[in-house]
């Protein structure tokens, strides 16, 4: 099983929706019993009290125009909240991917060193590596499903061939 964790600021908008982009990607392609998917923040900006906040409306809303819900937390029921990266994730999953460079700078503060090379940002699986574009700063939101889109897309090409 590849198991791939999706890491952004706050995990309430990039890293949820490649979480469910990607999802999406392998129900449509009938690979999903082939995956592990989840995602992270590398702060706890949106963890209050020990319970992560729900991903954020706007990103939920986009994410509802292609027909992609947020249902499914870790356990595979309720809603995605946010959750924090833990040290442990580096050996729990194949890939730790990051959404921009101040959160691979956060994610290799956190994990340690990338002795296995298992951090990455999303986009360095396309033609045109760069950060995904934040939508919590520029509120564009289709810039942001634009980039997670084609690095979902990128990304599944190069762990299924």
């Amino acid at each position: 099983m590849i198991k791939i964790l999706f890491i952004c600021h706050g995990n309430i908008c990039r890293s949820p929706m490649a979480e469910f982009v990607f999802k999406d990607i392998i129900n449509r392609e009938h690979a999903a019993d082939r995956f592990y998917v989840a995602s992270a923040a590398t702060t706890s900006e949106e963890i209050w009290g020990g319970k992560g906040n729900p991903v954020y409306p706007p990103a939920r809303r986009k994410l509802a125009e292609h027909g992609i819900g947020v249902e499914g937390n870790e356990l595979g029921v309720g809603l995605k909240r946010a959750r924090l990266l833990k040290r442990s994730d580096y050996d729990e999953f194949d890939y730790l991917i990051g959404m921009d460079d101040e959160n691979l700078w956060d994610m290799k503060a956190l994990l340690g060193p990338d002795r296995e090379h298992k951090i990455s940002l999303l986009l360095d699986y396309t033609d045109h590596p760069r950060n995904v574009a934040d939508p919590w700063y520029t509120r564009d939101f289709d810039a942001t499903w634009n980039d997670i889109s084609r690095g979902c897309e990128a990304l599944f090409r190069k762990v299924t061939h």
